[in-house]
């Protein structure tokens, strides 16, 4: 009887608690919350005028301390805890149109109006936007009962990830769909993780398998195959806005995909997203740096190079920085930060010169808008490879490990040389075509601020077409002491050659002059430079094998191989220094500026160097806010099709907001500890969870309170993206090649797609297998990208792409109908229906719609392309040159059931559930 009468007890006590709590939750003053209710209404209606763009009245809203500052009629705008001394409370409550704000527009609406006046009167606090408050973790909601007091359990739950979209559902009266059918998890998953159907053993061994634990083995052997890491690389490529070109006007070829090729390994190995950043920001910096360290670093080479005659080399390289920094900020934080090039960021706590810091860690870097992309990772083979290890022990052994870095960083890069590009003062000279420096008979010309300290050997890269040149170089002015005096040889193509200079300290500004008798015009060019590298002496001249190994080292020096370009940081010589630019003008420079971060983000690590290695370590801190949350974000967006914040390039306070920020933050703090940065652990836990195994079919309810299925109330149902479109028809119809790596291949191409006038690049269609390899080796040009990849919402990649933007047109089934390349697809699905389908025309059919699909076919859909089939074969049969054409020209124009069946495997190529994942 006691125990009856406690729990009695315990339960009327719970109940007048619950009630106590309530009561003063819902009689307390309610508090306004910055982020959610202030924040919306200054973006609509105040920043315009009040921000980063524009100061009107010397009023901005953008920081606190600058709001609640004297304006310039000498009163406060914002009066913390006094609404009634607060000029912006007393101005937007004017009825005079000419006093009231917001000035020229709608006034605001009493509700507004409310909310920004209790806000002064709770102390006018600013509030941190949710993506800029670091990742904590955060606990897993828990179903429960009675008034939250007692936890119960959810069957349909399978992990974390569930609790979250559970609680959501829950919230709007909304269950979850049931869970789709193997065969229909089989094709989504295996387009999701390697971005093509599974290999037919791999499926059959699923579908065969009634264990519980088959989808997750499933998972796991998806995972773990090559495959994977060429789909993954597919969405980073246009967040580096790779490309096999240069951009601009010529977009002329570039030789960088070794870039493309580590990334596919780097996601295959599951290469930690933190050292995954770390590499491709500053590998060159890493100790020990290894070639695939400086090939890492080609992600930011990967800027565009402005080779057309006449331009400024200098805007360029400038526009090239801008790039990296605007891409560091929307690859790996989802933020746009482009903007503070010009001013304070007008929405986002970010300032003018916040950019122009953070710029400082990528304005030192050796690219200069070259021709040649310099600095360039020169790629010996293994024979040359160990010439150059012969040649670094030696230099090791016998002189100093210093000396032999630098000999090595030499060889391989060709580094620190001044380019000639860097020449001014002309006088019968110029920069040839804005890429060399070009000497004519008579000509002067400067290189200015060369160290010379304990420099007594100049190696330099030259070409002439005339013997008899004289090369002088005189210090300081033209007629200054001679450095050197060296005659030029006749050199039709690029050679490599020393000189022996005098000694000379410090640093000093180099005249150049060049006379040649054998020059009969004065507008005849005598000698093209590309770059001069001043240095000392092969080291070790006294030491046993000097000449041998110098000659080897001259050798390779001079060797001509592969390149890639990469990233490298000047000397403290050549160093460049960082200046504000006004209002964003790169000629109207302000104050000096050291590397930083925005102090608005977690602060720069204590010990970090102030390059770009100590903002990689910043940027993969524990502490910044943005990384792991892009990141998480981008995978969920790959899966699902929208982001858990749908606006990937704009976490900030103009993006959407997140459905499940709690999930968000769940997921990238375990994204960041108990995975350790693991891509493919954080790929397993979204698609092992319930929420994404659901079936995708749509109900009446679930269209009307879930209409675009932001709470996850059923499966996934979006378009393929292009390069998937292509390679699941590639696999469909047996074409597809597995071919890894090398340089970009030409598949069909329509004539004309192509006009490069400066060079005559053409597109010449690869042969073999590699015409049907992934969409990922297919060769992009910038000006020109693949046509039918554009159809389907490619991106050209002249910048960084967060997000590509889903389309539906008619241009989209045109081009899977009539290019030639799915027309070839569609001939080789028709032969293998035929091979597997037998005799029998439906059965024929029942065979490509299961290939596509991994379903068996319907009596209706049956019926259709029954139908389809027999109108293409009657006017077939009637016309053997069309059936000859649609047979390729393969030799049999009289078969006229294989220009039908052509057809039919078009039209299943073209479903909907073909180009769908759903």
């Amino acid at each position: 009887m006691k125990p009856l009468l406690s729990s009695k007890l315990l339960i009327v006590a719970i109940f007048i608690i619950v009630t106590a709590c309530s009561f003063v939750f819902l009689t307390r003053s309610s508090r306004i919350d910055f982020t959610t209710q202030v924040k919306p209404i200054i973006n609509k209606s105040c920043i315009t005028c009040h921000g980063g763009v524009r100061q009107k009245g010397g009023f901005s809203l953008l920081f606190r301390e600058e709001a609640l500052a004297k304006t310039e009629s000498g009163k406060f705008g914002i009066v913390p805890g006094d609404p009634g001394k607060s000029e912006m409370i007393r101005r937007i409550n004017l009825k005079n149109p000419e006093e009231r704000m917001p000035y020229k527009h709608d006034p605001l609406s009493k509700e507004e109006i409310d909310i920004l006046t209790k806000w002064v009167k709770q102390g006018a606090q600013w509030g941190e936007h949710w993506a800029y408050v670091p990742v904590k973790d955060v606990p897993v909601p828990q179903a429960t009962t009675f008034f939250g007091l007692i936890n119960k359990t959810k069957d349909w739950a399978k992990n974390p990830i569930d609790n979250f979209v559970q609680q959501k559902l829950d919230e709007q009266d909304l269950k979850p769909s049931a869970q789709a059918d193997k065969k229909t998890l089989l094709r989504r998953v295996s387009l999701d993780i390697i971005g093509m159907p599974a290999p037919e053993k791999l499926a059959t061994k699923y579908l065969q398998d009634n264990r519980e634990t088959a989808y997750a083995e499933l998972v796991d052997s998806l995972l773990a195959m090559p495959n994977y890491g060429e789909k993954w690389t597919s969405m980073w490529l246009d967040l580096a806005r790779y490309a096999d070109t240069k951009g601009y006007e010529r977009d002329d070829s570039r030789n960088i995909w070794k870039y493309r090729d580590w990334l596919i390994r780097a996601f295959n190995e599951d290469k930690p997203y933190n050292l995954f950043l770390t590499e491709q920001i500053a590998g060159d910096l890493l100790p020990g740096a290894t070639d695939n360290d400086y090939i890492a670093t080609a992600f930011h080479r990967n800027t565009m190079t402005n080779d057309e005659g006449g331009t400024e080399n200098e805007e360029f390289r400038t526009a090239a920085v801008l790039d990296r920094v605007n891409t560091t900020w929307q690859a790996a934080m989802g933020t746009t930060f482009a903007c503070v090039q010009c001013h304070a960021h007008p929405y986002d706590p970010f300032k003018h010169e916040d950019y122009y810091k953070f710029m400082a860690f990528f304005n030192d870097t050796r690219d200069e808008d070259t021709f040649s992309d310099y600095p360039l990772l020169r790629h010996y083979d293994d024979t040359l490879q160990q010439q150059v290890n012969n040649v670094v022990k030696w230099v090791q052994q016998n002189v100093s490990p210093q000396k032999a870095a630098e000999v090595n960083t030499f060889l391989k890069t060709w580094q620190p040389a001044y380019n000639s590009l860097t020449c001014d003062s002309f006088t019968n000279s110029e920069l040839s075509d804005t890429k060399w420096l070009a000497l004519r008979n008579n000509a002067l010309c400067r290189l200015k601020n060369v160290d010379l300290e304990s420099r007594d050997q100049l190696m330099f890269r030259y070409k002439a077409d005339t013997s008899g040149g004289v090369w002088q170089i005189h210090i300081d002015n033209p007629a200054g002491p001679l450095l050197a005096t060296i005659q030029l040889p006749q050199a039709k193509g690029w050679t490599i050659t020393e000189s022996k200079i005098a000694g000379f300290n410090g640093r000093h500004d180099l005249y150049f002059t060049y006379t040649n008798k054998n020059l009969s015009k004065p507008t005849t060019n005598g000698a093209l430079f590309d770059w001069f590298y001043f240095t000392q002496e092969f080291p070790g001249k006294d030491k046993v094998g000097y000449a041998d190994i110098k000659n080897q080292y001259l050798k390779l020096v001079s060797t001509n191989v592969p390149t890639t370009p990469v990233m490298m940081d000047n000397p403290s010589s050549m160093h460049r220094a960082s200046y504000v630019f006004e209002r964003g003008n790169w000629l109207t420079k302000g104050e000096m500026v050291q590397p930083d971060v925005p102090k608005s983000l977690n602060p720069f690590p204590a010990k970090a160097p102030r390059n770009r290695l100590g903002l990689a370590m910043w940027l993969t801190s524990n502490q910044n806010p943005l990384t792991a949350r892009t990141m998480v974000n981008r995978v969920w967006e790959q899966i699902f099709g929208t982001g858990l914040a749908e606006t990937q390039e704009d976490l900030g306070s103009q993006g959407i907001a997140p459905t499940h920020p709690e999930l968000l933050d769940w997921l990238s703090y375990r994204f960041m500890t108990d995975d350790n940065w693991s891509v493919k652990k954080l790929i397993r836990k979204v698609v092992l969870s319930a929420t994404y195994q659901q079936d995708s079919r749509v109900t009446k309810e679930l269209l009307e309170k879930d209409p675009n299925n932001k709470y996850y109330s059923r499966g996934v149902r979006v378009r393929l993206s292009a390069e998937q479109v292509r390679d699941q028809a590639l696999c469909i119809s047996g074409l597809i090649s597995h071919k890894m790596y090398g340089p970009g291949v030409f598949p069909y191409q329509p004539e004309g797609i192509w006009l490069s006038p400066y060079n005559g690049a053409k597109w010449r269609q690869s042969t073999g297998e590699d015409q049907y390899r992934r969409a990922v080796y297919t060769y992009w040009k910038r000006s020109a990208a693949y046509p039918s990849m554009l159809t389907f919402d490619g991106v050209s990649r002249e910048i960084c792409t967060a997000r590509r933007i889903r389309t539906n047109t008619p241009l989209q089934a045109l081009t899977a109908l009539n290019d030639s390349v799915y027309v070839d697809i569609a001939r080789h699905l028709a032969a293998r229906m035929q091979n597997q389908g037998g005799g029998n025309v439906s059965k024929q059919i029942a065979t490509g719609y299961a290939l596509a699909t991994n379903h068996e076919i319907d009596e209706r859909r049956t019926k259709v392309l029954m139908n389809l089939y027999n109108q293409a074969f009657n006017k077939f049969k009637n016309d053997p040159v069309k059936t000859c054409d649609m047979n390729g020209n393969t030799g049999y124009p009289t078969e006229a059931a294989t220009a039908a069946l052509t057809v039919i495997a078009n039209a299943i190529l073209n479903l909907d559930e073909v180009v769908m994942k759903n």
